[in-house]
């Protein structure tokens, strides 16, 4: 009888505590966003952090609901860094994009692989519509100061193998970069808010 007791209070103490962690505001983000990518070498899905990069995730998304990332290509691609996209369609010409946004770096979140982020100029607060995916961890792209790092404001949650794809498509020049461009264009189909 002893065994069994101690056998059950051990599933329910581990039963309570997987519940207690289910419940964690830390764990949960059944309200964030997702973004649905549809690419020419497979989906992937993202979700979005409004409570950390609230101007960031506001901009992003009426990209999307806009239909503007639809028919843009990944036109920038570093192996052992990241991809980026959202730019540019597969002549090459760059698409019209809105007023910049403030830069939103020193928010938590870190360059980790399978983070988004804002792609910007060296202006801090020049970001856009472009974006990239970390497909390793880049701490040297975190916020030290107020005025510098990139703006994450999301996670690839599926389809991480499709960018694992474009991080290894073969590069040279294209357009109106001499370097980084995949040869064979990598398409977004659409991009789609999904929840």
């Amino acid at each position: 009888m002893t065994i069994q007791w101690n056998t059950l209070s051990r599933r329910a103490a581990l039963a309570g505590i997987a519940l207690a962690a289910l419940a964690s505001p830390a764990l949960a983000n059944d309200t964030a966003p997702q973004v649905k990518f549809e690419t020419t070498l497979g989906n992937f899905v993202v979700e979005v952090y409004p409570d950390k990069a609230p101007k960031t995730v506001e901009n992003f998304l009426l990209y999307v609901k806009s239909k503007q990332y639809d028919g843009t290509i990944f036109h920038r691609v570093i192996p052992n860094f990241m991809v980026q996209g959202g730019g540019y369609n597969a002549k090459y010409e760059e698409k019209i994009a809105r007023p910049p946004i403030p830069l939103e770096a020193q928010n938590g979140l870190k360059h980790e692989t399978g983070t988004i982020a804002m792609a910007r100029t060296n202006e801090p607060n020049s970001a856009r519509a472009q974006f990239f995916v970390n497909v390793k961890d880049n701490p040297s792209l975190n916020a030290k100061g107020s005025a510098d790092g990139y703006t994450v404001f999301g996670r690839v949650i599926s389809g991480m193998e499709t960018i694992n794809k474009i991080r290894d498509v073969p590069t040279g020049s294209g357009g109106p970069f001499a370097t980084d461009a995949p040869k064979t264009p990598v398409l977004i189909n659409s991009a789609t808010l999904v929840k």
